[in-house]
């Protein structure tokens, strides 16, 4: 190992490669990660609670036995709305300040089984909603990072952790990880376990994860599936046959990022990629609002305990999008799921003469000020239908910050949205600085 190498900016892969090689400690890359965070993290605030003395405990541990598993000795991130039996999870709430589970959520079991290390609790919005936490954009301080995955994107954009683990209910891991620049995964809905995760929707909420490098997208699936192993599916190395879908949105974006997507659109289309334009029905005009409703009236369920019993230590915010929740009517809120379903049932049929949709991610690059998260319009509708995503940098703003697009694949294609994402990622992409 050349000691004048950054081991920050290794990818999990090949950490994971050089661990098994021999040709780098567990202990060594964990020195490395809480020594970036302790000269950068004051200013970006992505986490939540970190214990060098607990890292270095895990770290060593690896480097005592064999390196098996997928993720043997690589460090990991997780929001803090995911259960960890050694370290805090307190949901971006003082109401569980100090609080510990007794247990870790299904996903980081299986991740240490793996052999991965957590590195810490990456900051989240107030129990996954809008509320924003301390974090800043790592790039920008004065920019939101965007949220609720807040503090999971800055760290990973910020180099902190090759992976970050996030939540996304409305638009949670594609917009934060577009603002800072980073790829975002989330998978199809309910294709990773959410056991031990706060709920804050049982029908929209989903874990995903963000990383600087495609090549980790298929190494922590295949862990979190069960697989064990990375996977790519029949499709790698292809053209994809994309739809161009702006969505009922689109005048909604800023003119930077409508420049950013359609120099993107071209890109993949002078790469060789057959390129059709796809319009949605009208009833699509609805499924922000259907997402809405869904949403807030699950999260009246779902947080009914903290609105009970400590309403005074919830922000006004989140006790607004509870009491809209409450008003819903049954049948408003069957209504916004039969339109969901339509809606999902015309998106699965594109993909009988389409491999991915391109969309936007995010109406502009991340805005100034950090006392809001950024409008998540363009990924609603897609975490209603329960689609999968991956986004990606392909351009910037005025500012500097990213602006990128995100990939829409049929439900449960994960493995060949990915694969095609790698495509098209090659032929875009501005990776992150």
């Amino acid at each position: 190992m050349d000691a004048r190498e950054d081991l920050t900016r290794l990818s999990a892969t090949e950490a994971r490669r050089r661990i098994g090689n021999r040709e780098l400690t567990a202990t060594a890359l964990c020195e490395a990660y809480p020594r970036r965070i302790a000269e950068r993290d004051d200013a970006v605030g992505a986490w939540q609670f970190i214990d060098r003395d607990l890292v270095m405990l895990q770290a060593r541990d690896r480097d005592s036995r064999p390196a098996t598993g997928a993720l043997h000795g690589v460090p990991l991130a997780m929001k803090d709305i995911i259960d960890t039996e050694d370290m805090p999870t307190q949901y971006g709430s003082p109401i569980y300040r100090g609080h510990v589970s007794s247990r870790d959520a299904a996903c980081v079991a299986t991740l240490r089984a793996a052999g991965a290390i957590i590195l810490g609790k990456t900051v989240t919005t107030e129990f996954a909603t809008f509320s924003p936490g301390k974090t800043r954009h790592p790039h920008k301080w004065a920019h939101t990072p965007g949220g609720s995955s807040s503090g999971s994107a800055a760290a990973v954009a910020d180099w902190h952790v090759p992976v970050a683990f996030g939540t996304q209910t409305a638009g949670s891991i594609l917009r934060p990880a577009a603002y800072c620049g980073v790829i975002g995964y989330k998978p199809t809905f309910g294709r990773f376990n959410y056991d031990g995760i706060k709920l804050t929707s049982f029908s929209l909420d989903t874990l995903g994860f963000m990383t600087n490098y495609f090549e980790d997208l298929h190494l922590i699936s295949g862990v979190l599936t069960g697989l064990g192993r990375a996977r790519s599916s029949n499709v790698a190395g292809q053209a994809p046959r994309i739809g161009v879908c702006r969505t009922p949105w689109w005048d909604r974006g800023t003119g930077e990022m409508h420049r950013v997507f359609e120099e993107t659109v071209s890109k993949l289309n002078r790469a060789g990629a057959m390129v059709n334009e796809v319009k949605l029905p009208s009833y699509f005009d609805g499924a922000v609002d259907a997402q809405h409703v869904i949403m807030t009236f699950e999260n009246a369920i779902c947080l009914r305990h903290e609105y009970t019993h400590h309403r005074e230590q919830l922000t006004p915010k989140l006790r607004g999008l509870i009491e809209d929740g409450l008003r819903w009517t049954p049948s408003q809120v069957q209504d916004a799921r039969v339109l969901i379903r339509r809606c999902r049932a015309h998106i699965e049929s594109l993909f009988t003469g389409l491999d991915v949709l391109i969309t936007p991610t995010a109406p502009d690059a991340a805005p100034l000020g950090i006392d809001a998260t950024g409008d998540p319009i363009f990924e609603r509708m897609w975490t209603a239908i329960g689609s999968p995503c991956v986004g990606w940098r392909t351009g910037s703003g005025s500012s500097g910050l990213a602006i990128g697009v995100q990939a829409v694949g049929a439900i449960g294609a994960d493995d060949s949205l990915i694969d095609f994402s790698v495509w098209m990622a090659s032929h875009t992409r501005q990776p992150n600085p």
